[in-house]
């Protein structure tokens, strides 16, 4: 496989007022909150790669910048070997690449036009990106994605107050899938659907995605569906990634406390410490945070006196984490359960 995707040293501060916020780290320097801070990843043609963590870690912002509704800070997003984050957003917006990486936002209340019909919201990133404007060809093309996601014809001419939330969801994704993009983002497409609606729009991603050779990122909050859907597993804190392995290594094996709080926080899961599993402390700000120290600091039970003063990186080959602690551990052997940590009022997670 070939890389499709690639972030080095991605960036994405935004400006925030002085006034009740930490002192700067550095003198003379105005408060930025980091919300992506120095991501380096790396995802292949073909791959379903997922986005997790709590919600500000920055994971959504990450994804506004891959699909270049933001412009960053600094660093780089290669995609199809160019770098697309050397153009600002309204230049990429009318470029050759913004049809090669669309989102299938988490609202389709809200992304949707209601003014638009069905047909219409379909045939609208047709007819502004494609290289067709014939009545006739845009009209059988919408038809074409209409019957590959699903959706009955005879909707078409309706308003999306008109259909279901299931129907919605097959709008939304028809519309990102119409130019067939290379790189498809999916931002909690499911989250607002009933359950039994959720898995008939997960079978249909995951469908897509063989079908029409489609490279997936997908962020979600439901472990168990990124499990299901993905490939590799990508877990964010603070800005920073903390964890990234095959989604079956990670999920079932983790090596970062904070991905094993997030897995304790499932409901019904017991392995890594029940559905109870509290982590002390609170989180960190992102404002300003020392570079020095590791995001985790204040809220690990397994913390170090050096996981305050050096910030840890990434190791490892097809499985990597960052953590002191983790890497200091005999090889073979993996951190032991949480379930000894003392609550001391810490939050509880929600994964």
């Amino acid at each position: 496989m070939s890389t499709l995707l690639e972030l080095a040293d991605l960036q994405m501060r935004f400006a925030v007022k002085s006034s009740g916020a930490p002192k700067a780290w550095f003198s003379g320097a105005r408060s930025y909150l980091h919300a992506v801070d120095s991501v380096d990843l790396r995802i292949e043609e073909g791959e379903s790669v997922g986005l997790v963590g709590e919600s500000g870690c920055g994971k959504s912002t990450l994804v506004r910048v891959v699909a270049r509704l933001l412009d960053p800070t600094g660093g780089r997003v290669l995609f199809d070997g160019k770098d697309i984050a050397e153009r600002s957003v309204q230049a990429f917006s009318t470029s050759s690449d913004r049809a090669k990486i669309q989102v299938v936002f988490q609202d389709s209340d809200g992304s949707l036009n209601p003014r638009f019909k069905a047909y219409d919201c379909i045939a609208d990133p047709i007819l502004r990106l494609g290289s067709v404007s014939e009545r006739a060809v845009v009209s059988a093309r919408v038809e074409e994605i209409a019957d590959l996601v699903g959706l009955p014809r005879a909707l078409l001419g309706r308003f999306p107050h008109q259909l279901s939330g299931g129907q919605k969801a097959r709008v939304n994704i028809a519309r990102a899938i119409a130019l067939s993009p290379k790189l498809l983002i999916l931002d909690e497409p499911t989250s607002a659907l009933d359950v039994s609606v959720q898995a008939v729009i997960l079978k249909l991603l995951a469908e897509l995605r063989v079908r029409l050779g489609m490279t997936y990122l997908f962020v979600s909050h439901d472990l168990n569906v990124v499990r299901l859907l993905c490939d590799r597993v990508v877990v964010m804190y603070l800005g920073k990634i903390v964890e990234i392995g095959p989604a079956e290594k990670v999920l079932s094996a983790p090596r970062h406390p904070y991905t094993r709080a997030l897995l304790a926080a499932v409901p019904g899961q017991t392995r890594f410490g029940g559905s109870e599993q509290r982590l002390e402390g609170e989180p960190g700000s992102p404002i300003d945070p020392n570079p020095d120290a590791c995001r985790f600091v204040g809220r690990c039970a397994r913390e170090l006196p050096r996981c305050a003063n050096e910030a840890p990186v990434l190791r490892g080959e097809n499985h990597r984490v960052a953590c002191h602690v983790e890497l200091e551990q005999p090889a073979g052997s993996t951190l032991g359960p949480l379930d000894h940590v003392p609550h001391r009022g810490g939050s509880h997670l929600t994964a």
